[in-house]
């Protein structure tokens, strides 16, 4: 026989079988159900199916489009782990009163490490270098120190500053595009503020750490990319929708671009049949950057309890992405 959940106290965690929710989550009531395995959460179908009946989900990347959203009628919150949100129709859940939390501040140094890795990866010649070894393609190559060089963020807020400290504890220059920068900060690690244009043309690795907007969608494209430096490398563990990545390939092809690090893709997963799959100056990582065992605790733990604040009543505004102005929000609908 089935087991009967009480109503508004399934909570789904989609991308997390064990962590913190699942000791802090019951305390308040709530029942956690680990995602199925073998399910793919970015086919709508089978996102809609494994949601029925929770009242919350602890959410990856997955899409959360209008159509998955009024499919799922107890829906309360979702709340991302991580900053990222743009695969959430906002104002679907707005119109249906759905909460969209994440979780600010708890991943931002695992970013940076796997920025950072990326870089030096890139810089000493991987994914190539591994896989002319491996096919008895024994071939030397000299190739730039990354001390001294210049490394552009293109933003600097909590992982743009990660980076930037890291960035220059290797020795490099770090010159950086931020319209609010904390000013603190720029002149205690002596960051140069440049105008977009003006970074492309100095940086030699460019980092991008800003956010997705409809200003910013597809910013990376034939255009930025030619005003970038010959021989420049790109690094993207932000959005994916903030590269043109046809445009990146031309770039790449060419050797305009040396090299490119992607952590991050417009579809995601990456389809197989991508150029971008194929490039050995290419590497790449699946939507992992912010992901290491500390950011997952905490992350997990700030998700619970935001869902929590909820269900009593509260209003964790810094973790709300949505319901502007709104004031009459209720758990029990």
């Amino acid at each position: 026989m089935a087991m009967t959940v009480a109503k508004n106290v399934k909570c789904c965690a989609l991308n997390s079988d064990e962590g913190p929710h699942f000791e802090i989550l019951p305390k308040a009531g709530l029942d956690v159900h680990p995602g199925n395995r073998s399910a793919n959460f970015w086919n709508a179908d089978e996102l809609v199916e494994e949601l029925q009946g929770c009242c919350s989900v602890i959410a990856g990347s997955e899409p959360y489009t209008a159509q998955v959203l009024k499919q799922l009628p107890d829906l309360r919150v979702i709340a991302r782990t991580g900053v990222g949100f743009d695969a959430i129709d906002l104002a679907a859940c707005d119109e249906l009163g759905v909460v969209v939390t994440t979780t600010p501040g708890v991943n931002h140094h695992s970013v940076a490490e796997h920025t950072i890795a990326m870089l030096m990866g890139l810089a000493r010649g991987f994914p190539n270098q591994d896989q002319r070894v491996r096919t008895e393609n024994w071939k030397r190559i000299a190739r730039p120190r990354v001390m001294d060089r210049t490394l552009g963020l293109v933003g600097l807020g909590r992982i743009g500053q990660a980076v930037a400290t890291r960035a220059a504890g290797l020795g490099m220059k770090v010159i950086a595009c931020e319209p609010y920068p904390e000013m603190d900060f720029v002149d205690k690690w002596g960051i140069e503020l440049l105008e977009l244009d003006d970074l492309f043309a100095t940086a030699d690795y460019v980092s991008l750490h800003n956010p997705l907007t409809e200003k910013s969608r597809k910013m990376m494209n034939a255009e930025t990319f030619s005003k970038m430096k010959q021989g420049s490398v790109l690094i993207n563990t932000a959005r994916g929708a903030l590269v043109d990545e046809e445009a990146l390939v031309n770039a790449l092809n060419s050797g305009h671009l040396s090299a490119a690090g992607l952590d991050v893709f417009d579809v995601e997963p990456l389809p197989v049949e991508s150029p971008l799959t194929k490039m050995s100056n290419v590497m790449l990582s699946g939507h992992v950057a912010g992901l290491d065992i500390e950011s997952q605790r905490d992350t997990l733990t700030m998700a619970a309890e935001t869902i929590i604040a909820l269900k009593n009543g509260e209003w964790p505004q810094m973790c709300i992405q949505n319901l502007s102005g709104v004031k009459d929000w209720s758990w029990d609908r």
